[in-house]
């Protein structure tokens, strides 16, 4: 008898008898960047479930590999159905490969629902780590990269554009978004407005390919730089807003807190929300609302 004990809670966990759903990442470009794995999963798959089937197609090729498993489409149209009938497959023992057509499947493209299927069968799902646009661009953003957040593609209409951007506003991390390159000069525009014409910025287009360029600069600028029009595979890194300065003036801090009070918010409460935003103690904002009380 082989194999560990955990080995062997593992495939109970994971459903023993139960095949593998394999999340294959591929080139965002260069086709020479593809995960040497990706040709051997290519190869042995028993279904592969490709956004592109066309596009799968010119990558076996490219890679120089025969792909003997049957070949489904999979895309956001027909995401929702075809899910249940793979479920089935893993379930039944098959061994099926899910690749979109750039970079890391689920990750703005199909693929979550596949897995969530996945795991409520205890299916194992395991992935072929490959090139992502994020990582990517962020790295060579030149902006902080030891915290970040993806948000990907920023909703189309204008309004909800502006409220999706005011919620990130205030957000200390660096910002990850996906834009469609006949989008970019509204999105930029839309990002200047929300998040201020100096906020540092990063748009990387074409990544590896041969016209990759990283455009750098204050929002409004790059927004004016891509109106006359942007072409390629688009990732746009922001920077974070700055760290506000603590508030240290003690009137101001108690008219925060009465005006809490106003709308019905506990005092205590109130200064507990005053001190977490102002980032000051809260024995300093509750001394501030003492001293403001009238005397007599």
């Amino acid at each position: 008898m082989t194999g560990t004990a955990e080995d062997t809670a593992e495939g109970v966990a994971e459903g023993a008898g139960a095949g593998v759903l394999v999340l294959a990442g591929t080139p965002i470009g260069s086709l020479a960047d593809a995960p040497p794995r990706l040709a051997e999963e290519l190869a042995s798959a028993d279904v592969v479930a490709a956004e592109d089937t066309r596009r799968l197609r010119r990558l076996a090729q490219g890679l120089d590999v025969a792909v003997r498993g049957r070949v489904v489409s999979y895309f956001e149209g027909n995401e929702a159905a075809r899910t249940p009938e793979l479920a089935d497959e893993l379930a039944g023992g098959a061994r099926v490969l899910l690749v979109t057509d750039a970079g890391m499947p689920s990750v703005s493209d199909p693929g979550y629902r596949l897995v969530v299927a996945a795991v409520a069968r205890g299916v194992r799902v395991t992935a072929v780590p490959g090139p992502s646009a994020v990582l990517t661009a962020l790295a060579l953003s030149g902006l902080p990269v030891d915290r970040f957040c993806f948000e990907g593609f920023l909703p189309r209409k204008a309004g909800e554009r502006a409220a999706r951007l005011r919620e990130v506003a205030e957000e200390r991390r660096t910002l990850v978004f996906f834009e469609a390159p006949h989008r970019l000069a509204a999105t930029l525009s839309a990002m200047a407005q929300a998040l201020g014409d100096e906020r540092p910025a990063a748009v990387c287009r074409e990544l590896t390919k041969t016209y990759e360029e990283v455009r750098r600069g204050p929002l409004a600028e790059l927004a004016r730089w891509a109106e006359p029009g942007v072409r390629g595979e688009i990732t746009v890194v922001v920077g974070g807003a700055e760290r506000a300065a603590p508030v240290t003036d003690a009137a101001e801090l108690a008219r925060r807190v009465a005006a809490r009070e106003e709308a019905g918010q506990r005092r205590k409460e109130a200064i507990a929300e005053v001190a977490r935003e102002a980032e000051v103690p809260k024995r300093a904002v509750f001394d501030a609302v003492v001293a403001a009380k009238p005397r007599g």
